[in-house]
């Protein structure tokens, strides 16, 4: 159902560059201690959450520990990785922590689950190889299962966001011998090894084939031109014993000709496969070491969307003979083969998707004979009508239909879309994920398959948030949040918490550009989009939730940016291709005054007057936006800028942005934009935006994801921004965070933050009159018996970190915790991690994140904080859970 994946681009430019070159055998970064950059601007109290979307992105890879049930991983292109939570049947984000100045590495290539000891888990990280990312790619390393991460720099650039990014895995732990790892890189860089658990890297210079097959070679922006590289890297687990490096194992590359490498000596040499078939590129090579077989998908490109023809082979590892097992033969494809997965438990049961095929649908085949024969998710009985061999139910992510009703042989909602990750479950044969363009699918009873009884799709997404935001509005009445989003278009919350039943439709954009609402009738909203042949641009009257197409002018080829007027009555609206117009909802007029592709925003107070910014100048119209007046000038002229006009006060503006090389802050007008001042101790600012005021104050808390004091984060201002608080913390930075941001006007400290993969972020504090979680209530404290064990993990003159792990030792799981204890010394807890911490006095509450509230009997929970201290740092006497005491550990 879509094409294309939303690219930061141009807008990457605009984020700092790593520093520094890396040398050749790429040496381990140090990480500063947890907290150390928010002592400038010290953060307030917080929690985190999603605004449930539940997907929304493309899952390249999903990846099964082979070693441990239920521990499994899934990789995004933009959104960064997720552990699956079997309790909760959830995913759990693990790169939250990713800073500003490596939002790149968001963007995740490759990922393995160490076998022999199931704790550690590897990503390796970057999003573009092109000028799109500045900076250089990485491999990030865990040894609790994600939680928390060290990092090492490559000397080159990885791309979890370019063509071919389905294909793999490319990073690939020895299943015996742990501390050796490959990773298959792009643009000519070669294989990679390490023999250190990750720690430090180099070139495996006896592999000589660089993987050069390149999408397009023409493409001047170096996106589609860029050189596959080494695709997946697979080892023969029978060729090894524990503690020894397995001798046999295969490299994919990005090679028609030379697919396929072998290596039986641990590495050391390295030989083409004979007889391997030509002209097809090697998405995926998964062996089965029971039978010795090795399953190869092939495709004529790289993919995820394209894909015109087709392979599936097997190689018997013990005689060499191959036999090409296609599903379908080569003539009769219209799509190439990716995603591929071998039953553990049953050998010989293997099954591969044609990715590429989107119309009618994407397909799975399914062979129980070691591919001598198949079966297909679904047939055609007469054209156009289709047998199923399964039933889809997406009634918790029900906008998968996407709110179509196509003819046959299409079908709402699609089996799916790029579906380049299929994985059976190694410990259960009847469940089975895979990704598509926009979500995870799943099913728990896929051995009726084979018995010809229907089995049930499922979304298996819950947790896993990767929509790209556009733009974001929260009125004052009606729905709290709409959204503007990428390839998904935007959605109208009424509850935080909940996925709504559909996103915005008649029209559906592929991707919302900008949306606004009447300030003083907010059941007015306008929204503009992108969308092949139009329209691209649309008006509700009931606040979001329907919808009608507008007109355009000639020349649109795009949404650009659209404001309401502040009584509903007129709007602006500055598209792609073409100038900027106003319109009272039917036909357009040019404005004068005003250049084309200037950004448009309304005054909150006075219906004629709309503000306009492009290229350094600020503009103004007191005609309803019929002619506009050039204003203030000096504003940033390079980089991205964005503006509001604050709700109640006429003229009253904020405007962020501009360029680390260039103009970069945040500036204030009272005077409708003849003059702006710019406001003291702002290094850098990206958006700004405006929320409930504090108790007792007048002006609205401003927010912005800026650089205060030499720290990036999201802050908060409740003094008309004299002052700011940073309200994030080190745990939770999502990268790119400069789409958009605003507050809720009705809710007091609750901030909603746009971010480029990992969806709506939204705050609530903690403090007098803050949020109410968006809808949920707080779980019932737990019961029972507990045991504790502090740990202070690093003391320095006036500070501390510590860790602390919470075992529930009665017999009943918690579905929440909250642990309090006190700090009589004079201690005071800083940041905290894995939890979100309150203070009264010298009590101090640490309550659980989101998504480790769920606690069996027997399990623990972990967080950490770091603290000040000042004459002793003594560990807290006793601890207390429910007004129960915990035994110390």
């Amino acid at each position: 159902m879509r094409t294309t994946r939303h690219l930061l681009a141009g807008l990457a430019l605009t984020a700092g560059l790593l520093a520094g070159a890396v040398p050749a055998t790429a040496a381990p970064t140090p990480a500063a201690p947890p907290g150390t950059a928010a002592a400038a601007a010290p953060a307030s109290s917080y929690t985190w959450k999603n605004v449930r979307v539940d997907g929304g992105g493309f899952v390249p890879g999903i990846v099964f520990n082979r070693t441990e049930k239920n521990l499994v991983y899934a990789r995004t292109d933009i959104g960064g990785a997720y552990r699956w939570n079997q309790a909760a049947s959830t995913w759990t984000p693990l790169l939250d922590s990713v800073d500003w100045d490596h939002w790149g590495h968001t963007g995740v290539v490759g990922l393995a689950s160490d076998s022999v000891d199931p704790d550690k888990v590897y990503a390796a990280v970057g999003t573009y190889t092109n000028d799109w990312d500045p900076g250089n790619g990485a491999v990030l390393r865990s040894a609790d299962r994600g939680a928390t991460w060290q990092r090492t720099d490559l000397p080159f650039k990885l791309g979890g966001n370019m063509p071919g990014r389905g294909m793999g895995e490319r990073l690939a732990v020895d299943p015996h011998r742990n501390s050796v790892l490959y990773l298959g890189t792009p643009s000519g860089n070669g294989l990679w090894r390490s023999t250190d658990s990750g720690v430090t890297w180099s070139k495996v210079t006896s592999f000589t084939n660089p993987g050069g097959h390149q999408q397009d070679p023409t493409d001047t922006s170096g996106y589609n031109s860029d050189q596959q590289g080494i695709v997946w890297v697979t080892f023969d687990e029978s060729t090894g014993t524990a503690g020894s490096a397995t001798s046999t194992l295969y490299v994919g590359v990005g090679d028609k000709q030379n697919a396929v490498y072998r290596s039986t000596d641990a590495g050391a040499t390295w030989t083409r496969l004979p007889g391997q078939p030509t002209g097809y590129l090697a998405h995926k090579g998964v062996l089965d070491a029971e039978n010795g077989y090795l399953y190869l998908a092939y495709s004529d490109t790289a993919g995820p969307y394209d894909g015109a023809k087709g392979q599936v082979w097997r190689y018997a590892t013990a005689t060499g003979t191959w036999t090409d097992i296609s599903p379908v033969a080569e003539a009769d494809t219209y799509y190439g083969f990716s995603g591929l997965t071998v039953d553990r438990r049953r050998p010989g049961t293997v099954m591969v998707s044609g990715y590429s095929s989107w119309f009618p649908d994407t397909q799975i085949f399914r062979s129980t004979d070691s591919g001598a024969s198949w079966t297909r998710a679904w047939d055609y009985t007469s054209y156009p009508n289709r047998s199923n061999r399964y039933t889809m139910d997406v009634s918790s992510v029900p906008w998968l239909t996407w709110g179509a009703a196509p003819a046959p042989p299409e079908q709402t909602p699609k089996l799916g879309w790029m579906t380049e990750a299929l994985e059976i479950d190694p410990f259960d044969s009847n469940r089975m994920m895979y990704g598509t363009g926009a979500t995870v699918y799943g099913t728990q009873d896929l051995g009726a398959w084979d018995t010809g009884t229907p089995f049930t799709i499922r979304p298996m997404v819950q947790g896993l948030e990767e929509t790209a935001v556009l733009d974001l509005a929260s009125p004052p009445s009606g729905a709290p949040l709409i959204s503007a989003l990428g390839d998904i278009g935007g959605f109208r919350h009424t509850d935080l918490t909940k996925v709504p039943s559909m996103m915005f439709t008649g029209p559906n954009f592929t991707s919302t550009t900008s949306v606004d609402f009447a300030e003083a009738k907010p059941d007015t909203v306008v929204r503009a989009g992108n969308l092949d042949g139009g329209p691209r641009v649309a008006f509700s009257t009931d606040n979001g939730a329907g919808w009608r197409a507008g007109q355009e002018p000639s020349g649109v080829t795009g949404g650009g940016t659209v404001a309401a007027s502040a009584d509903g009555t007129r709007f602006v609206w500055s598209p792609d291709g073409t100038g900027v117009h106003t319109g009272t909802g039917g036909a357009w007029t040019a404005s004068t005054g005003v250049p084309a592709g200037a950004t448009v925003e309304s005054d909150r107070v006075d219906p004629l007057t709309f503000y306009a910014f492009a290229s350094g100048t600020f503009y103004a119209s007191t005609d309803g936006g019929a002619s506009f007046t050039a204003r203030a000038t000096g504003l940033p002229a390079k980089g991205n800028v964005r503006f509001k006009a604050v709700p109640g006060r006429k003229g009253d503006i904020w405007l962020s942005g501009g360029a680390p090389d260039a103009t970069y802050g945040l500036w204030h007008s009272t005077d409708g934009g003849a003059t702006f001042t710019r406001v003291s101790g702002v290094e850098q600012a990206d958006t700004v935006g405006f929320g409930k005021a504090a108790p007792g104050a007048t002006y609205p808390a401003l927010y912005t994801s800026a650089r205060i004091g030499g720290v990036r984060g999201i802050f908060r201002s409740t003094d008309a921004g004299t002052s700011w608080v940073r309200v994030n913390d080190d745990a939770h930075q999502w990268g790119w965070t400069g789409g958009a941001i605003t507050g809720d006007p009705r809710v007091y400290g609750r901030v909603y933050v746009s971010t480029n993969g990992r969806g709506i972020i939204y705050g609530d504090t903690s403090e007098t009159g803050g949020g109410d979680g968006g809808g949920t209530t707080e779980p019932p404290a737990p019961t029972g018996a507990c045991k504790v064990a502090y740990k202070v993990t690093n003391q320095w003159q006036g500070g501390f970190q510590a860790d602390v792990t919470l075992t529930n030792t009665s017999t009943t799981a918690w579905t929440g915790w909250s642990l309090g204890w006190d700090y009589p010394a004079g201690q005071r807890v800083g940041q905290m991690w894995n939890a979100t911490p309150s203070r009264t006095g010298t009590a101090v509450t640490a309550r659980n994140a989101g998504w480790n509230g769920a606690v069996a009997a027997g399990a623990s929970a972990s967080f950490g904080f770091t603290g000040t201290w000042t004459g002793t740092n003594p560990v807290p006497a006793a601890f207390t859970l429910g007004g129960a005491t915990c035994s110390a550990a």
